[in-house]
């Protein structure tokens, strides 16, 4: 098997250990009071300064395009290696600075001086010279003598004593007191010569007394010949600047293409290797949801506000019955998810964590409600088959519900409901985890005329790519040699196609009741329906009856209005509550099941004695999807005998709980209702 190809960055950081364990034992050689050739020492330490900058300069034009595979935090491993090149090169110019001999420090020679001029005279000339022979070559010669001037700029920037005729004076603004090795105190007034100019701010100078060290280019000012010769100096090199702007402007569109085509991602990768099917992508739902909370039911079950931002929307008060008044939303509906099949399964490499999917109100271009996740089991007989709402003894988790319901009030004609099958992976090879989508479909709920769809069992195609991309294939395999022409082999070709089936069914009396006092718009499990309902009703009383004013904004004390709806986007602690519920309402007569003053009065008795204190508990871990450590950790908690929830247990010494928040207990309506 070859050895795996080495990345640029990669390659930078192994020759940045090799040039630092070269450093050491230079220092270390320095040290001894024995070194005699210092001569030799002073040229390896000039040798290793030059290799560093070169390196810095590699490591500058570095892109993440570069990389053959994903590099986790690219951006923060670059800024490492740059701070690793800049503390080599600072321990280098004070390495530099010891071992430098007498004779250099005291300036060169005047023959010497003259030789040195008279080079960079002719140096200039032929330099002005090949810029005028520049002018009149092609646009591309152009682009490679920009780019050798700039490289020959950096090699002048970093390192370059100026000696001779071209040192310049400056003079101490203020007073600097060197804290570290290296480093020049001097005192304000008093005028240093500048041998060498860095690019981090940091300049080399020596004063009256040819004391050499590092000052920062802020506590100096040039003096006044030489700040008119500085100021030629810096017109011309803007005008160079303004030139080489507008050559590299007609390529710079151009980068920006080529960088946005060679940009590589995880899916890209896991194409090239095989591991998924090209009609798969990164999951646009999943997403959404890491997002915040702006597409979760937390954020839907709240309030919605009018113009006026002085009443609600979606929450009425009935003054006759005193309860909320019901109000019907243009779709309100219950579907039941069936099944999945022949849906591609990822190849090796991968470990499948959860195979879910993810359903939403959509008009083709925007997600108008909460996503709501269903998660499928599969057998592994057939991979390629989901199923949902498996038979098992007890009570059903939401999670793993196929029943759901919808509710939004959109006006859209393009109004439906967008499927996504997606799965959680975790790859063997990095342990890197994701979400990646297995493919959509899309039913719409009016037709061209604008009447709803009839609710029967619809059996979608799913599609691959997104739900902005068209005809993607799910399998390479579909269409590669044409439509089959004959009908055995049409319906066999169909039998492959990947579907989903769904059963649209009306609503019943008893839900369609309890619907209409949910908000507009909303997704969800049909077997809470009963727990949210009952909220809103609590909600109702708190903003129409239990305030002074309608324009009266401050925090409601309600520990059940204020950490329900986080407790809605747990499904295990949902769970918890429903189960709790059940059994409580198993002690009600048939008459107090149907008085709402007690259903509400149970609600929060139920709530609080058996939700609220695990939501806070310190022991409790927090929820990590897919992840079935975590969650088995979450299930020992929350269904262990030994965490029955009373007044005695909450207050001892071993029940711990998380630092108390004012949120924890009060109900902001300013930030928690829909604007």
């Amino acid at each position: 098997m070859p050895p795996k190809k080495r990345g640029p960055l990669q390659t930078v950081q192994r020759d940045t250990d090799v040039i630092k364990r070269k450093v050491d034992a230079l220092v270390q050689q320095a040290a001894q009071p024995d070194a005699s050739d210092w001569t030799e020492t002073f040229e390896r330490c000039k040798e290793l300064k030059r290799a560093v900058e070169e390196m810095t300069k590699t490591l500058k034009k570095l892109s993440k395009a570069d990389e053959p595979a994903p590099v986790g935090n690219y951006d923060q491993c670059k800024r490492d290696e740059e701070k690793r090149l800049l503390n080599l090169h600072e321990r280098l110019q004070s390495l530099a600075l010891q071992l430098q001999p007498q004779d250099e420090i005291a300036g060169p020679s005047s023959s010497q001086t003259e030789q040195k001029s008279d080079e960079e005279n002719s140096d200039e000339k032929d330099e002005s010279s090949e810029d005028e022979d520049t002018e009149e070559e092609e646009a591309h010669d152009d682009y490679e003598d920009d780019d050798d001037a700039d490289s020959d700029d950096e090699d002048t920037d970093i390192g370059q004593t100026a000696t001779g005729q071209e040192t310049v004076s400056y003079v101490a603004l203020s007073a600097f007191t060197g804290e570290e090795e290296g480093d020049l105190s001097i005192q304000k007034g008093e005028v240093l010569k500048v041998l060498s100019k860095n690019k981090d701010g940091w300049w080399l100078a020596q004063n009256s007394n040819g004391q050499k060290g590092l000052v920062p280019k802020t506590f100096l000012k040039s003096s006044q010949k030489d700040s008119e010769r500085e100021n030629e100096d810096e017109e011309e090199s803007e005008e160079e600047q303004e030139e080489s702007d507008i050559k590299s402007s007609k390529t710079s569109n151009w980068n920006t293409v080529r960088k946005a085509v060679t940009e590589i991602d995880a899916t890209d990768v896991l194409s090239a290797m095989g591991a998924i099917p090209p009609g798969f992508r990164p999951s646009n739902l999943s997403r959404h949801l890491e997002e915040g909370t702006s597409y979760r039911a937390s954020h839907f079950i709240q309030p919605k506000l009018s113009q006026s931002q002085l009443s609600f929307q979606d929450l009425h008060m009935d003054p006759d019955t005193g309860k909320v008044h019901g109000h019907p939303s243009r779709v309100s509906l219950t579907l039941t998810l069936w099944s999945c099949r022949m849906i591609p399964a990822p190849g090796v490499g991968l470990q499948v964590l959860s195979r879910h999917v993810r359903l939403c109100a959509f008009n083709g271009t925007q997600v108008l409600s909460n996503i709501h996740t269903v998660r499928a089991t599969y057998n592994f007989k057939s991979q390629k088959t989901w199923s949902f709402s498996p038979r098992m003894t007890g009570m059903l988790p939401c999670l793993l519900d196929g029943d759901c319901f919808l509710r939004c009030d959109s006006e859209s004609p393009d109004l439906g409901i967008l499927f996504e099958l997606g799965v959680t992976y975790i790859r063997n090879s990095t342990g890197e985890r994701g979400d990646l989508s297995c493919g959509w479909a899309f039913l719409k709920l009016f037709d061209e005329s604008g009447a709803p769809i009839t609710l029967r069992t619809q059996e979608l195609t799913i599609h691959g790519g997104t739900p902005f991309e068209r005809d993607t294939d799910m399998d390479t395999t579909s269409t590669k040699r044409g439509y089959p022409t004959g009908v055995f082999q049409q319906m066999l070709l169909s039998r492959k196609v990947p579907k989903l089936v769904v059963k649209l069914k009306s609503v019943n009396a008893r839900n369609r009741v309890l619907l209409n006092l949910l908000p507009d718009t909303i997704v969800g499990s049909l077997s809470t329906v009963h727990l949210l309902a009952t909220y809103r009703q609590i909600l109702a009383d708190a903003l129409l009856l239990d305030r002074v004013t309608m324009c009266n904004a401050d925090l409601i004390c309600s520990s059940v209005l204020s950490s329900f709806p986080d407790v809605l986007d747990q499904p295990d602690l949902m769970d918890a509550f429903r189960k709790s519920w059940t059994e409580s309402e198993r002690n009600l007569r048939r008459s107090d099941k149907r008085d709402i003053n007690m259903l509400k009065q149970m609600f929060v008795s139920v709530y609080m004695s058996s939700v609220f204190p695990l939501l806070y508990s310190a022991e409790m871990p927090t929820p990590c999807w897919a992840d079935e450590e975590v969650e088995s950790q979450r299930a020992r908690i929350i269904y262990s005998p030994s965490q029955k929830i009373s007044v005695e247990t909450m207050l001892s010494s071993q029940c711990t709980h998380q630092a108390f928040d004012i949120t924890q207990v009060t109900y902001d309506l300013i930030s928690r209702a829909q604007h």
